[in-house]
């Protein structure tokens, strides 16, 4: 195969849940022969989604990696793809494989158009800037409405959507596009090749002016972000040729001023082929997207690798993966060098040595062994000891540290514990590893009741991980009612005195600080800390102490014993004991200040707040708003979507829980919805009273 990084495409399926991601990956691995059969998703057949969670609920969890080969201007380009999910409580799977990616497809349904899933995963792929073709599928859906679709790219992204196709009917009549770069019509017939076949004919008739239309929008598009065509345009628009289009929407479909937009239905087998054209035409190598930048872990200063095999190898880790048969897999992204198996490589997160003792080019959850994997390829490896999703591996002797990826708080909780004592360690070791895969999955205990408290990003998650911690590590649990995972911050400024002492007969303790502590400063977060100490009156060595007492105390507050995200403290004055200062005084002296003035700074709790959207058929509205209302939601707009209208309101994760199975009752299963986190606010002082007052007795249920 072609060796050359210029024929490599790094890509990622990304869209709103049900849009048909799975669908159009399966129709991609069979029309480039990586599979002989299609697997659908309703029948639970689809090789990405491997899981049996997957297969039983029609959706997809974790972000499955392939690879492929297409043949494309009689050039052979090889293809990693990742599918990812688009249920929002999986949406780390989606940020994680972005961060890696050099372009995206997203898919968007014809009927739901841009939905707020939609808007999510654009939201992330604006973040970490990668190019992106866009493919409306189901076209043959009753009420697929392609220029609508493109519409709403271009007002709810801020996206400058360019049509590079146009439908030759739609609903039961569509039958193929219009190309309007090459002027022909692309026609598929439902035969027994499934889709394979494909003929170029003349452009309809009936379709001539609409063509004509829809061309020159596109020749002025192309024109706009090139000077010269933008003179030739003006003379004669016809003297612009093929290939010249072609360069210059691959050209600015890298630069992101312009997004392609296609058509086809993947269930039918009808637009695929094309869209993997698109994807080897005018999505970006490694090479196009350039050399990626860190910093040294030594010294701090801004380096950079290019995908290049002869430069120092540096990969990340954007994945953790516990496999049956090899053990924890980690999914490298290797942007520079080659990386070899049973090579020694570092790790600047933790400054250790980790041995690669297997790699594999992944397909699903099958791997195929390889001995190296070069610049600008995705792949997997085995033998790691301590590595963690975000990481950095890289060559020993010329270190770099990539930027990691950020992850999203868990706004929902559950108390879970083993059916029989036998099980403690065994739940304990499950998981440990499953949040090793998922950095928005997090595991504590409660000082209190010693419970294990288990926290995700919504119900299906934690449900999720619950059923595989019962089939794939064979443990029975109880488990109690989800919770919403409060946080808690400051409403005034106060002022704080305190003096910690300590006498024992021999060396005692003493500490004396003078701290302010107030809300952030707008544009801050997490510990604000500022130290206006002036002529020594603490010594310089006891003020990191200072602030590490009040960093570990926010963990608990004064209301409830939940986290402060947020806090500003600023030390104002203090004294010291030659002899019986240390750091461990200071610490306990400000964990002392922090508990008592927080408890006179008027605490307030802080409740995730969700933003929701339901569509449902008219008929159904007034029902189903005064439902908001009465879960304290506001609605904040509506719109009409096809022959639907779309409610959007934010409503607090605690109202929130069961609201799928009452809503399917409301309108007889008609109506859907979908949910993100937005927000916190501030919890009325009404329930804030009884949500304390509950918290006191966090018991199984």
């Amino acid at each position: 195969m072609n060796k050359n990084l210029k024929y490599t495409r790094n890509i990622g399926i990304m869209a709103h849940i049900d849009a048909g991601k799975t669908t159009t990956t399966e129709r991609i691995l069979f029309y480039t022969g990586i599979t002989h059969r299609m697997g659908e998703v309703h029948d639970g057949a689809a090789q990405m989604d491997w899981m049996v969670q997957e297969q039983e609920r029609g959706i997809t969890i974790t972000s499955a990696a392939t690879t492929t080969f297409w043949k494309y201007q009689d050039t052979d380009y090889k293809i990693n793809i990742i599918d990812t999910p688009g249920h929002v409580d999986f949406t780390v799977e989606v940020e994680r494989s972005l961060r890696v990616l050099d372009g995206a497809v997203a898919i968007f349904c014809a009927v739901g158009g841009v939905e707020p899933q939609s808007e999510t995963v654009w939201r992330q792929a604006n973040n970490y800037n990668v190019p992106r073709i866009a493919f409306v599928n189901k076209m043959d859906r009753v009420g697929a409405d392609y220029y609508g679709v493109v519409n709403q790219i271009r007002d709810k992204l801020k996206s400058n959507a360019v049509p590079i196709q146009i439908p030759i009917g739609s609903e039961d009549s569509f039958i193929g596009v219009i190309d309007l770069i090459d002027n022909k019509a692309v026609v598929w017939y439902d035969d027994e090749t499934l889709g394979t076949n494909y003929n170029l004919v003349e452009i309809p008739k009936n379709l001539k002016d609409e063509t004509a239309e829809w061309r020159e929008k596109l020749l002025e598009a192309v024109a706009e972000t090139d000077d010269s065509l933008l003179e030739r345009y003006f003379e004669d628009p016809n003297s612009i040729t093929s290939e010249e289009i072609r360069d210059v929407i691959r050209r600015s479909t890298i630069e992101r001023t312009i997004v392609p937009v296609m058509c086809g239905s993947a269930f039918k087998n009808k637009g695929v082929q094309r869209l993997m054209d698109a994807i080897a035409g005018y999505l970006p190598s490694p090479l196009d997207v350039g050399p990626i930048k860190g910093i040294h872990p030594k010294n701090n200063k801004e380096i950079s690798r290019s995908p290049d095999n002869e430069q120092p190898m540096a990969a990340l880790a954007f994945k953790i993966a516990t496999d049956p048969f090899v053990g924890r897999l980690a999914y490298l992204r290797v942007y520079s060098g080659t990386i070899h198996s049973n090579s020694v490589v570092y790790n600047p997160r933790t400054n250790k040595r980790e041995r690669i003792t297997r790699l594999y080019q992944m397909h699903a959850n099958k791997q195929t062994p390889k001995d190296k994997i070069e610049a600008g390829d995705i792949c997997a490896a085995v033998g790691f000891k301590s590595l963690k999703t975000g990481d950095t591996l890289c060559d020993i002797k010329q270190p770099i540290s990539l930027e990691s990826m950020v992850f999203p708080e868990p706004v929902i909780e559950i108390a879970i514990e083993p059916k029989t004592q036998a099980d403690v360690d065994k739940l304990e070791i499950a998981l440990r590893k499953l949040s090793e895969e998922d950095p928005t999955f997090q595991v504590k205990t409660d000082e209190e009741s010693g419970q294990t408290i288990i926290s995700g990003m919504g119900e299906l998650h934690l449900e999720i991980l619950i059923d595989r911690i019962k089939r794939e590590f064979n443990i029975e649990c109880n488990q109690g009612i989800p919770r919403v995972s409060y946080k808690e911050a400051i409403t005034i400024n106060i002022r704080q005195t305190e003096i910690f002492k300590k006498q024992t007969g021999g060396k005692g303790k003493f500490a004396h600080i003078v701290v302010e502590i107030s809300p952030v400063d707008k544009g801050e977060e997490g510990l604000q800390f500022i130290n206006e100490i002036k002529g020594g009156n603490v010594p310089r060595e006891f003020i990191p102490a200072i602030e590490k007492g009040f960093r570990s105390a926010m963990f608990n507050g004064p209301l409830a014993g939940y986290k402060m995200d947020n806090l500003k403290v600023v030390l104002k004055d203090g004294s010291f004991h030659p002899v019986d200062s240390d750091g461990m005084s200071f610490e306990i002296a400000a964990r002392m200040a922090y508990r008592k003035a927080t408890q006179k700074a008027n605490p307030v709790l802080l409740e995730p707040i969700m933003s929701i959207e339901v569509v449902t058929p008219e008929e159904y509205m007034g029902d189903i708003i005064s439902d908001i209302n009465r879960r304290r939601g506001q609605v904040q707009g509506m719109e009409s979507r096809s022959e639907a209208r779309v409610i959007k309101a934010i409503v607090p994760l605690m109202e929130t829980f069961g609201y799928v199975t009452v809503l399917r009752s409301i309108t007889s299963g008609r109506a859907t919805s979908s949910m993100e986190f937005s927000r916190y606010d501030e919890v009325p002082p009404v329930l804030s009273n009884e949500i304390i007052e509950s918290s006191k007795g966090k018991i199984l249920v």
